[in-house]
């Protein structure tokens, strides 16, 4: 498991998983490895498919006392039960999702490459920011993060700093260095091994 001096592993669920299977699957990684979050990301808008998949998720990660985050659907949190909101667009909305949530909710935010605008999300509310992709992926708008963003931040900012977005074991672990959170969830899910056996992987690196 990593150490109490690492970054914390964070997993981001598939955009349309099988619920019933992968319900199962999630029980198992959190069962088996120490983890500091959840988010439900899907790709579909169906208030009535977001619902249902909370409903479930929710019960596996509060049964571990992991927190289970919405990702932008914020005037949801709180009547399915969540702990929070990831915002994917920057700064835009931190100010009306924490208004609208309870006061102990997680409100994270997603600022891209941009280091003004995780500085303005983190003055305005945010209880972390994320930036990435790392390398090439689905995410964002195709700029990359730079290691250094992660470093600057780590010195100059105290809000926790999230890395995502196409990583490898090797980069998980440069970037556990200067990263809060290093969030996972393409490269578990899309492994040819299985989520488990990848995630195992990034756990070894990160505890090397």
């Amino acid at each position: 498991m990593p150490n109490e001096d690492t970054a914390k592993l964070y997993l981001i669920t598939p955009p349309a998983p099988r619920l019933a299977d992968f319900s199962d699957t999630l029980a198992g990684l959190l069962d088996r490895f120490e983890i500091a979050c959840v988010r439900l990301s899907l790709a579909t808008r169906s208030e009535e498919d977001i619902a249902r998949a909370a409903d479930t998720l929710r019960e596996v990660c509060h049964r571990r006392d992991v927190p289970l985050v919405l990702s932008d659907h914020f005037l949801m949190v709180e009547r399915l039960g969540l702990d929070g909101v990831h915002l994917s667009d920057g700064a835009r909305q931190v100010r009306a999702a924490r208004k609208a949530l309870r006061q102990d909710a997680i409100v994270g935010t997603y600022a891209h490459a941009s280091r003004h605008d995780g500085m303005t999300a983190g003055e305005i509310g945010a209880d972390y920011v994320s930036f990435g992709p790392i390398s090439p992926s689905s995410l964002g708008d195709g700029a990359l993060a730079p290691f250094e963003l992660f470093e600057w931040w780590s010195e100059m900012i105290e809000i926790p700093v999230m890395a995502e977005g196409g990583l490898s074991p090797d980069q998980a672990a440069d970037l556990a260095r200067a990263a809060d959170f290093i969030a996972l969830g393409e490269e578990l899910w899309n492994h040819p091994d299985g989520a488990s056996a990848a995630l195992h992987g990034f756990v070894a690196r990160l505890g090397a």
